[in-house]
């Protein structure tokens, strides 16, 4: 299973073959330092540990500068740890240097991001709510989410809103899977990937890129 970190370059559009437009996002993704290793005999569960962009050492505490010394490397800003399964056959060791051409076999790529922030918002906003009538008689509460305490009250646990009731509040700045975007092109002399459609985050925003487990032609429609 071929994974890597990069950060979200922006968005273009490139043509195929047929002469369509395609959205695509461009990906720096990696050069990755392998910083750690993790096995069943050590840790219990089989992972490695990937670190992504160099930063000063000044702006990494000691014992961040010494974890990367251990793998011959400078302090990354952006590490992660990628599991493995139990049966994988791939070999790694720390130190090593992964980039963009594990993914030379792979057509599809599921992407891990942070979505954009949207501050404090309200339920129209935030949950497409419709909203209080717009006709005469309503005050100005014509984007209050109207009563709460038909629904919301959890009884018998007490007098609270129970957790999950949709009401206002901060919006955006969430962790997002985007599944099955399909592999345009690798730009190997770059380290850049190129996927069809939109990806979570702003530009400039770090990413977890994997191959896919599923493919999406085997989705139920």
């Amino acid at each position: 299973m071929a994974m890597l970190l990069g950060k979200k370059v922006g968005i273009t559009q490139v043509y195929d073959e047929s002469g369509s437009m395609v959205p695509v996002t461009v990906i720096q993704a990696g050069p990755c330092v392998v910083m750690q290793v993790k096995t069943p005999e050590t840790d219990g569960y089989n992972a490695i540990q990937l670190g992504f962009e160099d930063v000063k050492p000044s702006r990494r505490l000691n014992p961040a500068i010494g974890h990367a010394k251990k793998a011959g490397a400078v302090p990354k800003r952006f590490v992660r740890e990628m599991r493995l399964s139990a049966d994988s056959k791939e070999e790694f060791k720390t130190g090593d240097s992964l980039s963009v051409s594990v993914f030379a076999e792979e057509k599809l790529v599921d992407i891990t991001g942070t979505s954009k922030g949207k501050g404090f918002a309200g339920v129209m906003k935030r949950y497409h709510f419709g909203g209080m009538p717009a006709s005469h008689g309503t005050e100005r509460k014509h984007r209050s989410p109207g009563s709460q305490a038909g629904y919301g009250t959890d009884r018998g646990h007490g007098g609270n809103i129970k957790k999950g009731k949709r009401m206002s509040g901060h919006m955006g700045f969430v962790r997002i899977t985007s599944k099955n975007h399909q592999l345009v092109n690798i730009d190997k002399d770059n380290n850049l990937l190129i996927v069809k459609g939109s990806i979570p985050g702003p530009a400039d925003g770090y990413c977890i890129i994997r191959s896919s487990k599923k493919d999406a032609s085997t989705e139920k429609k």
